[in-house]
């Protein structure tokens, strides 16, 4: 199956300013996804997608050459990821190269592991959309989730009759780690309308997201204690 590795760095982040170069474990934050990457393919099969002539400096350190420059309009803080890929695509197309899926490996999960990876690929099938790493979900719709109904009160987001937390069906949410994707689903579809999705669970540890300063300096204390990241 021919699969494409697909990192996306922009220059520009709000929550943790200059992210994808902040050095985590001894080294750029996205270069621990570039390496994971590399477990898995060639770097011809592995673009990293940026707009910064900082990332790619980073990158051609490592002897990664990046496949282009993404344009700014697909760099801001409104820009969509369904737009990213497609353009990757396009690009590697234009090449003469064709995927039938991404492996889309997003740098704020530097505690993602090629055991998820290889199992998340493990679960995808041709007849899928997607496979996506999830973790289980600390708040629950049918017991702690609400929302605020027509006359201004809280209701419950889902309705049931659960007495005890443990009773309620399993809630999951996106962890943002690996992302196995049917390249043919996302041509026609799109990423917000796939309905064949699979889950791939990790657990609380290795789900950890950078989004925030905060969740920065809980990624640098876990390590710490765990030493998940290679130096």
């Amino acid at each position: 199956m021919k699969t494409l590795y697909i990192i996306p760095a922009r220059g520009g982040s709000k929550g943790i300013p200059g992210k994808n170069l902040r050095i985590l474990a001894g080294k750029p934050l996205i270069l621990h996804s570039l390496e994971l990457a590399r477990q898995f393919a060639d770097d011809q099969d592995i673009c990293l997608t940026t707009d910064s002539a900082e990332i790619a400096k980073i990158a051609s350190e490592v002897n990664y050459q990046i496949p282009f420059i993404r344009p700014a309009s697909l760099s801001d803080d409104s820009s969509g990821m369904n737009e990213v890929l497609l353009h990757a695509l396009n690009h590697y197309k234009q090449l003469g190269k064709e995927y039938e899926c991404i492996v889309l490996m997003q740098p704020t999960s530097p505690f993602r592991l090629p055991v998820h990876v290889d199992g998340a690929m493990s679960l995808y099938t041709r007849e899928v959309d997607m496979v996506v790493s999830v973790k289980k979900a600390e708040a629950n719709p049918y017991f702690v989730l609400f929302e605020e109904n027509s006359n201004g009160f809280l209701a419950k987001s889902k309705t049931g009759n659960f007495v005890r937390r443990q009773d309620c069906p399993a809630v999951w949410q996106y962890n943002g780690a690996v992302y196995v994707i049917n390249t043919e689903s996302l041509k026609k579809s799109g990423l917000q309308n796939f309905t064949k999705v699979i889950k791939y669970p990790m657990d609380e540890l290795h789900s950890v997201d950078l989004d925030t300063e905060l969740d920065w300096q809980f990624a640098e204390f876990l390590n710490g204690i765990y030493k998940i990241l290679p130096i």
